[in-house]
């Protein structure tokens, strides 16, 4: 429990202490409170999730908020008890002032140790008393009484009051005025009633995720004269999660992912865009000069504007609006700035709970790219100020288009409002709601909306504990589909229940007492003790897995003791090998994300994960260790072969341990695989043979030493997030190709194309890549490399469309089409290469890749890059080859065709005879 979780518990003790039960059946209706921020907790809960008592703290200053003034004399004890937790906030003074409509608790308090003051505000008072309707010209007086450490204690019902003539409750209703800005607001919604038991803690309810506001209005205004929204264009925008109660979007893709978002924070508000280029954006202007008027709360004054923001202050000074180009000031109306720097992130959540206006732009996708590993939702500036006002911009990106504006008081867009949907999927699973069919559509989103807002970890958040408890009631009355090849997963509601299942078991208060929900049949698997790891790596090849052989079982806890030279160096620890996030497939064979990392910050560690895995270290770039050594407490043996170290007799014993992934790590690359696949497998030693002979060509080729730098990686996995294989570190296989990778008789008879394909990705480098064209294309050069020259497999075996006739079939359709590059790709382009090679052989490839590694000033464009290479190719192999790729429809300039112009031309090239 964090600091903050231990203050509101004790806080939440001492004024409930002595109340067994609160009888609120009448007749006095309350209102129902709403709370929003970190620091506002319930007191009183009814069991509809209604919030009808409430606390909170400001500044040094503390506040009790009742949901009907006539609570203040029904419940004398519970006052009391309140009063006196009011006056031990820091103000020296312990004098109750009891505002004159208040009266009858002075009198109630004549007995005890208080000392009531009847009468207005005024100053030297410790705490004051005050009903929800008397709050009016000294209301910026009660906030900095507030803030100086002051007490208050207020009760009222706004019920009655929004009967009057329209109004805005949460800016309008008198109390709010004061009681926001400590994140506790009256709403018009009348509280249930009924008699209430007291619990220990701080009463939570899933029915208190429930979000009951309307924002016709808001929109209404925001959206006048706007009927679409251009998002087109390079600036690209982030996706923003609206999960506040009193947060909203407003401008959304057409499956309901938002790009503008408003929410009201305190006496203020605030509006976030994705993209601080819209900011200044013409097409825009209509709605960013509603938006800073919405702000500005028809007071019309000061609208500051980061001075970086040159477009935007051009184009809201162009309205007619008082602008000028400032950092953030107190003194002003509205801010207007970028989500980049949290530099003045408490001063400027103070400013808008007292009713300033936040206008803010920005996009968090290229922190994360930069950031891979960490999590916006905590790790990016914006979202540090932006969380606890109920929106957080995530990692991703959006697709640029023109998005009409939605229509104000329209139901369709509350589907998509994490709080409504939320609440709806949780009474579907446990109260049998039905859902709406645009609900359904909505909950694949649901589950990844609520996987990121889970990552905030705000445990000092009333509203975050209400999600994570109502997620946890929800999985143990649904539990979670237990996913597997032959059971996949594809209903949105399992998708969603896998999604979040992981994250809920990472931030529940009892992740244990979840386990047996998530996890059925788990088998039990014998556990070494104090196993130990020793380390030796040189990651001159970027970030590198480190493999120890042992496993984690599902939910299993281990500690690690660390040797000091890798703690806070960046080093990790990963449990679970499948690193592909397979979130946007359909259909589901495993959890969308299945691994887990934790950075290496203390000598001793405990480390976990809800699926568990294969255990690794993951060194950082440019480390170098030798000879430290790990110590793990228990972990499951694993099958791990490891050349130079497994002898055959501890094989022999290794390939039946219990887990159910295995490894097998030899001079260049590490194949990971379910333990079935290896576990009769006799001679390890023939499929190091195979692999190293395959490596060494692999370097060969790209003329590069025969010792990689980091050893390649394959993991077979039961499902990967594209295609049937994919490139990257590890290589993703399905599970199905495993068995051909430690097969070597079958490698050396029919090949290994795909596996090879793969390989040969990793080797293309962009200096002499010419995108789209050669992407399916050049890495082929490794598959028939490899075949013909370490596995002994001609190309025309090696894979069907390497049959000389379908290659001449290619070329002369290509030619007869036009010679247009626009269908010159994967096999097409191939046949280039081939050409080359029948001519000049594997050697003129090698020296061609040997030239580029020391080449400097490449140019980065297709067509400047393709005359560099047909020059490179010419002189490698000292003949003019600018007819040839010309032949090919390759743009050859002119200056190309006069450099190679001293040099015999190949004449005779196999394209010529096509005319």
């Amino acid at each position: 429990m964090t600091q903050s979780s231990m203050l509101r518990e004790e806080a939440y003790t001492a004024v409930m202490r002595g109340v067994k039960e609160l009888d609120l059946n009448g007749p006095n209706i309350p209102s129902d409170l709403v709370l929003i921020g970190d620091q506002a907790f319930p007191l009183a809960m009814n069991a509809c999730g209604q919030v009808l008592m409430a606390a909170s703290f400001y500044g040094r200053g503390r506040v009790v908020v009742l949901g009907h003034e006539g609570y203040l004399t029904a419940f004398p004890a519970l006052v009391e008890n309140a009063l006196t937790w009011l006056t031990g906030s820091s103000c020296d003074s312990t004098t109750v002032g009891v505002h004159q409509s208040c009266k009858a608790v002075a009198d109630n308090l004549s007995y005890s140790s208080l000392q009531p003051k009847v009468g207005g505000f005024c100053e030297g008072l410790g705490v004051y008393v005050t009903d929800a309707y008397c709050v009016g010209p000294e209301v910026k007086e009660l906030v900095e009484f507030l803030k100086a450490g002051g007490g208050l204690l207020m009760a009222g019902q706004a019920c009655s009051w929004a009967e009057g003539p329209k109004q805005n409750t949460l800016l309008g209703f008198p109390g709010n005025k004061v009681s926001s800005v400590a994140g506790i607001y009256f709403s018009e919604h009348p509280g249930e009633l009924g008699t209430l038991p007291v619990p220990p803690q701080i009463p939570s309810s899933w029915l208190a995720v429930a979000m009951s506001m309307d924002f016709k209005d808001d929109l209404e205004f925001l959206l006048e004269g706007v009927t679409e929204f251009d998002i087109q264009g390079g600036a690209i925008c982030s996706e923003v999660l609206v999960h506040g109660p009193l947060a909203f979007p407003i401008g959304t893709t057409k499956d309901g992912r938002a790009f503008l978002a408003g929410a009201y924070y305190g006496q203020g508000r605030v509006i976030v865009v994705t993209h601080e280029g819209y900011l200044g954006r013409e097409q825009m202007s209509p709605f960013m000069l509603n938006a800073v008027r919405w702000l500005d709360q028809g007071r019309n004054a000061l609208v500051g504007v980061l001075p970086q923001l040159g477009a935007a202050h051009t184009l809201l000074s162009k309205s007619g609006l008082r602008c000028e180009k400032s950092g953030f000031r107190k003194e002003l109306s509205v801010y207007v700035c970028t989500s980049y720097s949290d530099a003045q992130a408490d001063e400027i959540q103070d400013f808008v709970a007292e009713g300033g206006g936040l206008l803010i732009g920005g996009h968090a996708w290229y922190w994360a790219q930069a950031n891979p590993g960490h999590k916006a939702m905590t790790g990016y500036a914006g979202n540090r100020i932006l969380n606890k006002m109920g929106l957080s911009l995530l990692g991703n990106t959006l697709d640029a288009g023109c998005y009409k504006a939605p229509v104000p008081g329209q139901t369709c867009s509350e589907g998509f409002h994490f709080r409504h949907l939320l609440r709806r999927f949780a009474g579907h699973v446990t109260q049998g709601e039905a859902l709406t069919e645009h609900e359904e559509a909505g909950l694949k989103k649901l589950g990844g909306d609520c996987a990121n807002y889970l990552h905030m970890r705000a445990h000092d958040c009333a509203s975050y504990t209400s999600v994570v408890a109502m997620l946890t009631d929800v999985l143990k009355e649904a539990g979670i589909p237990q996913v597997c090849h032959s059971c996949p997963v594809i209903s949105a509601k399992d998708h969603l229940l896998l999604s979040v299942g992981a994250e809920v078991y990472k931030v529940c208060q009892d992740p244990d007492a979840l386990l047996p929900y998530l996890i059925k049949d788990q088998p039990m698997m014998p556990a070494l003790s104090n196993a130990r790891v020793r380390i030796n790596c040189n990651t001159a090849g970027g970030e590198e897995w480190l493999s120890t052989g042992l496993f984690l079982s599902p939910g299993m806890r281990t500690y690690m003791a660390m040797p000091p030279q890798i703690v806070n160096q960046g080093w990790k620890v990963q449990i679970g090998c499948q690193t592909d996030n397979i979130g946007n497939s359909n259909e589901l064979k495993r959890a969308p994300v299945v691994h887990e990392r934790f950075p290496i910050d203390s000598e001793m560690m405990q480390v976990w994960n809800l699926w568990g895995g294969l255990l690794y270290l993951i060194a950082p770039p440019k480390t170098q260790v030798e000879g430290v050594e790990v110590i793990i407490q228990g972990a499951v043996p694993a099958p791990y072969y490891k050349t130079g170290v497994t002898t055959p007799a501890d094989w022999a014993v290794l390939r039946t341990a219990p887990s159910p992934w295995a490894e097998m790590e030899f001079e260049n690359i590490i194949l990971t695989v379910h333990s079935d696949v290896v576990r009769g497998l006799d001679r390890p030693d023939l499929v190091a043979a195979l692999w190293d002979d395959i490596m060494r060509g692999i370097a060969d080729l790209a003329a590069v030493p025969a010792k990689f730098p980091r050893k390649e990686r394959f993991v077979a996995d039961v499902q990967i997030s594209h295609g049937f294989m994919h490139a990257g570190y590890p290589i993703m296989i399905q599970s199905s190709s495993a068995p051909n990778l430690v097969n070597p008789v079958a490698a050396r008879s029919s090949g290994l194309w795909g596996a090879i394909h793969e390989l040969g990705h990793n080797q293309q480098r962009g200096v002499w890549e010419f995108p789209s064209h050669t992407t399916e294309c050049t890495c082929n050069l490794w598959s028939v490399y490899v075949h013909e020259e370490v596995l002994g497999v001609k190309r025309d075996q090696a894979h069907p469309n390497m049959a000389l006739a379908n290659r001449q079939s290619r070329a002369e359709g290509y030619a007869k089409g036009g010679r247009n590059l626009a269908s010159w790709d994967m096999w097409v382009a191939l046949e280039t290469y081939m050409q080359l090679q029948d001519q000049f052989g594997w050697d003129a490839f090698k020296k061609v890749f040997a030239a580029y590694h020391t080449m400097q000033n490449v140019p980065k464009d297709n067509q400047g890059k393709m005359n560099l290479y047909a020059e490179t190719f010419s002189l490698a192999v000292e003949r003019n080859l600018a007819p040839f790729f010309k032949a090919w429809g390759w743009p050859i300039e002119p200056a190309t065709e006069e450099k190679l112009s001293n040099m015999p031309v190949w004449s005779d090239h196999p394209m010529a005879q096509y005319g």
